[in-house]
């Protein structure tokens, strides 16, 4: 599996406030982030995988009502997330 127990705990580690914050919005979008770079590789070689698109752009949706409600509440929190992960905007 792409997404082992000590790859999460380092994102979280790296983008939450401890290892163990599953819940914090940058974490989440940090992980979500993750997700969809290893779906669009997948995708690249199986374009007809039209299951793993639909996941893609369900993840890719709950990254941006997360990344949009980080921008409501903290917008210098929701700048330094672009900036870390290198996302558009």
């Amino acid at each position: 599996m792409y997404l082992t127990a000590e790859k999460k705990t380092e994102i979280f580690g790296t983008f939450g406030k401890s290892a163990q914050d599953t819940g914090s919005t940058e974490g989440q979008i940090a992980l979500f982030s993750y997700r969809i770079a290893h779906l669009t590789e997948h995708l690249k070689t199986n374009k007809k995988d039209f299951g793993t698109q639909k996941a893609l752009l369900k993840l890719v949706g709950k990254r941006r009502s997360l990344l949009d409600y980080l921008k409501d509440n903290d917008i210098e929190r929701y700048r330094a997330v672009i900036k870390a992960l290198n996302l558009r905007k």
